[in-house]
C-alpha cells in the first residue's frame, strides 16, 4: 500500500513525530488566527468610524431633525442593516457624537486659554470661548440647546453629560478661586450655576431671535454679563 501525505503512517515514515505535528498544526492556526483578529478589530473600527461621521455631518450640518438610520447609512456608503451590526441603536450614535462635539469644544476651549492659568481671568475667557464654538456650530447649537430630547438618552445619558458640560470646563478655575480666597464655595458654585444658566440663555436669544443684533454686540453683551456673574480683578 502506498503511503501518501494525509495518511497518518506517513508522518511516522519520514520519522516525524505525530505529537510534534499536533503541535506545529496548532501553532499555526494560532498564528493565522491572531493575524486576523488584529484585522477584524480594525475593519470593525473602520465601519464604526464610517457611522459615526455621517452622524457627525447631518448633527453639525442639519441638525437632529434630519437623522434617521436611513439618512446615516446613506451618507456612510452602506445598508441601513449594516448599521445595526455594529451599534445598537441611533440613540447609541447620538450619544457617541455628542461625547465629541464636547471633546471637540473642550480642545477649542483649551487652546483659546492656554496662556492663562487658572482662576478669575481664565474661568472668563474659558467662557467666551465656549459661547464662541457654539455660534461657529448651529447646528450643535441645536442639538445641544433646542431639540427635545424625549427619543434620545433613554439608554445613554446624554441630556445629563450636556447639561453638565459647563461644569467640566468651569472646575479647575472655581476650584483655584476658592483656594485663594477669591471666593468660597457657596460662592463658587452659585457662579457654576448661573455660568451654565447665563450661557445657555445668552445664546439661545442670539442664535434663535439675532438679540441683540450682530455678533459683535453679542460678545459685548456676553463680556458685561460675565463681568458681573464674575466680578472685577
Amino acid at each position: 500500500m502506498q503511503i501518501v501525505p494525509g495518511f497518518p503512517g506517513y508522518y511516522f515514515a519520514k520519522n516525524i513525530n505525530i505529537v510534534n505535528y499536533i503541535i506545529i498544526v496548532h501553532y499555526i492556526c494560532s498564528v493565522k488566527f491572531l493575524c486576523m483578529t488584529p484585522n477584524k478589530e480594525l475593519q470593525e473600527s473602520r465601519m464604526r468610524g464610517y457611522f459615526i461621521e455621517a452622524t457627525r455631518e447631518i448633527l453639525k450640518g442639519e441638525g437632529l431633525k434630519a437623522l434617521n438610520v436611513r439618512a446615516v447609512a446613506e451618507r456612510a456608503g452602506y445598508s441601513y442593516a449594516t448599521l445595526y451590526n455594529y451599534f445598537k441603536d441611533l440613540n447609541e450614535l447620538v450619544f457617541i457624537c455628542v461625547n465629541d462635539f464636547m471633546l471637540e469644544c473642550e480642545s477649542f476651549v483649551e487652546d483659546q486659554t492656554r496662556q492663562h492659568q487658572p482662576g478669575r481671568q481664565r474661568l472668563k475667557r474659558r467662557m467666551i470661548a465656549y459661547i464662541q464654538y457654539f455660534t461657529q456650530y448651529p447646528g450643535i447649537f441645536e442639538l445641544f440647546f433646542i431639540e427635545r430630547m424625549n427619543s434620545i438618552g433613554s439608554q445613554h445619558p446624554t441630556a445629563a453629560a450636556i447639561y453638565r458640560f459647563t461644569d467640566r470646563l468651569t472646575e479647575a478655575d472655581l476650584a483655584a478661586m476658592v483656594g485663594e480666597s477669591m471666593a468660597d464655595k457657596e460662592t463658587a458654585e452659585n457662579i457654576r450655576l448661573s455660568l451654565r444658566n447665563a450661557a445657555a440663555g445668552m445664546l439661545l436669544f442670539y442664535m434663535n431671535r439675532m438679540q441683540p443684533d450682530g455678533y459683535r454686540t453679542f460678545m459685548e453683551t456676553a463680556e458685561r454679563q460675565l463681568d458681573f456673574i464674575l466680578g472685577k480683578d
